[in-house]
């Protein structure tokens, strides 16, 4: 396995727990730098009292020997609302100018659903304009920007053909990709393919992993080929180091610290 990778933590295990998680930003950092891990993603979610405080949220990153690696965004309109583009951009802007506080920091930005009447195919467009949109802010302000696909309820970006679809319309030179295995396992008959024909696109990595039957499964327990992933994306020529674990299996609804702790162990034993 390729070296000098680096190893981070995303937040939405504590997210996907709603309202039974009663615990702050604060929390998240301790949990994930004692977990083993050297970086953090976060997301506007989970922010919190640091969202434009992005001076006091270094300073915690620092005591928990912590760097930020991305911030993730969303949107209620899944940006596909053509009437919601500009309020989507603001949004982005906002967190761009964050995350620029941040040296090589990105911002992620979650993935294209349809949330409103229309044709599905009519969709695409109005997703390009918005990331290739963001794409542009972020190239202004010296902060790379990057697709995130799900295969979260009614999301536009599920399978293979989506992805040809969403790629063929997305600027490569200003919007970048974040693959991230569990999702593409749910939707592609064979990642490794879908990795390497975008390789070119990708930023950054998250991990994670599914059975057989598409369900969320702890990092080694399922059908993800995990090194095959990692030596293709240590490979991409713009690929920035960073593996970014993110656990929604059972198992991490019922204690989220020990499993991402337990994962971070998982890979050690791939050599990461």
């Amino acid at each position: 396995m390729t070296k000098d990778l680096k190893v981070g933590c995303q937040t939405f295990t504590w997210e996907m727990l709603g309202s039974a998680f009663a615990g702050g930003p604060d929390d998240l950092l301790r949990a994930i730098s004692q977990g083993g891990y050297s970086g953090i993603e976060i997301t506007d979610t989970m922010i919190g009292r640091y969202a434009g405080k992005p001076a006091a949220f270094a300073a915690a990153l620092k005591d928990n020997d912590l760097t930020l690696v991305s911030f993730a965004m969303g949107s209620k309109s899944g940006f596909t609302v053509k009437e919601e583009i500009g309020a989507d951009l603001e949004t982005t802007r906002r967190w761009i100018d964050f995350a620029a506080e941040f040296p090589g920091a990105m911002v992620s930005i979650g993935s294209a659903t349809v949330v409103s009447e229309g044709l599905r195919d009519d969709k695409f467009a109005i997703a390009a304009e918005f990331y290739n949109r963001a794409g542009e802010l972020g190239k202004t302000s010296g902060v790379d920007v990057a697709v995130h696909p799900s295969s979260h309820h009614n999301t536009l970006l599920f399978d293979r053909a989506d992805y040809d679809r969403i790629f063929s319309l997305l600027d490569r030179d200003l919007v970048g990709w974040v693959p991230d295995t569990g999702h593409i396992l749910r939707g592609h008959a064979d990642i490794l393919d879908t990795l390497r024909t975008y390789r070119d696109r990708i930023r950054y990595l998250h991990l994670k992993d599914v059975d057989a039957s598409g369900k969320w499964a702890m990092l080694g327990k399922g059908v993800c080929d995990t090194p095959a992933v990692i030596d293709i994306v240590a490979a991409a020529p713009k690929f920035n180091g960073w593996l970014v674990l993110e656990e929604e299996s059972d198992t991490a609804a019922a204690d989220p610290a020990a499993a991402v702790k337990v994962n971070r162990q998982t890979m050690r034993s791939y050599g990461a």
